[in-house]
């Protein structure tokens, strides 16, 4: 099977980082669960499957921004002013999905288990722009909360990669100047 070039760089082109959303639409379990099937088709060396979901709605939002917060303050992480950003922060769309990557023990097999976390999740962003669903990726300031991990069904473990914002899509956001890409082309 092969799609028209010109169609997948639209649909790459098009994604958007994006937290115009309607509030109060949420967006599927159905289509949530599809998304993250989609991450799942990244290449992933060796098969070790590394990624882990959990997609949060409602009251959870607000419990995982306690979640980090309140590890932030046990290790003495950041200013009053970003753990409190950080308690409400998690509600300003529908869903949020928390992405993380299995750890291994081996160096170069960890290393590649977190690329293809993050390849798998540039296919859910991409899913999410297909479906019109806004998206925004955004790295939480401890990647190892204890009490996100755990709240997520995670193991000890595993290393959040991303908490992603979801929402049905109310206004598009400019596009971004890119530069121009330089390719080394090497033939000797």
């Amino acid at each position: 099977m092969t799609v028209p070039f010109d169609d997948f760089a639209d649909l790459v082109r098009s994604r958007r980082t994006n937290l115009f959303v309607d509030p109060s639409r949420q967006v599927p379990n159905e289509l949530v669960d599809q998304l993250c099937e989609l991450a799942t088709w990244a290449p992933n060396h060796k098969r070790t499957w590394p990624w882990r979901f959990a997609h949060l709605i409602g009251e959870a939002r607000a419990r995982l921004g306690d979640a980090f917060a309140d590890d932030m303050v046990e290790r003495d992480f950041g200013d009053e002013f970003k753990r409190t950003k950080t308690r409400t922060k998690y509600t300003r769309t529908p869903s949020i999905l928390v992405v993380a990557c299995a750890a291994h023990v081996k160096p170069t097999l960890h290393d590649e288990n977190r690329d293809a976390v993050a390849a798998g999740i540039q296919n859910l962003l991409l899913g999410a722009t297909a479906r019109g669903i806004a998206t925004f990726w955004s790295t939480p300031a401890l990647n190892d909360s204890k009490r996100a991990l755990e709240m997520c069904g995670f193991d000890p473990t595993d290393t959040i990669v991303a908490v992603i914002y979801l929402g049905w899509g109310t206004s598009n956001v400019a596009t971004p100047d890119r530069p121009p890409v330089t390719v080394s082309h090497i033939s000797a």
